[in-house]
């Protein structure tokens, strides 16, 4: 089975996170299919960059994200929204 789900990276009490497609047989930190995005949690606020089309295409392929990723892709779809709302009422007011 494929999963979606975090690898950790940084130093000690320092996390920063990768968003990787794996086997759910390798280890947290082990080989990945593919990278999608990032995760800062210590930055304020938290930075999370993913390719959200590239998280829906494995979800649709079945790949089943764990429950924190799953939380990410939503907070990583409403920050999309949100920067592309202003930037479509500009270019339609002109």
């Amino acid at each position: 089975m494929v999963k979606i789900r975090l690898r950790r990276m940084g130093a000690k009490k320092n996390p920063f996170y990768r968003i990787v497609v794996a086997d759910s047989k390798s280890p947290r930190d082990g080989r990945c299919i593919e990278e999608i995005g990032t995760y800062d949690p210590l930055a304020t606020p938290s930075l999370i960059k993913m390719d959200t089309e590239r998280a829906e295409y494995w979800i649709k392929n079945g790949a089943q994200p764990t429950d924190t990723v799953r939380a990410l892709i939503k907070k990583a779809q409403n920050q999309a929204q949100t920067t592309e709302t202003p930037i479509q009422a500009t270019e339609a007011a002109q």
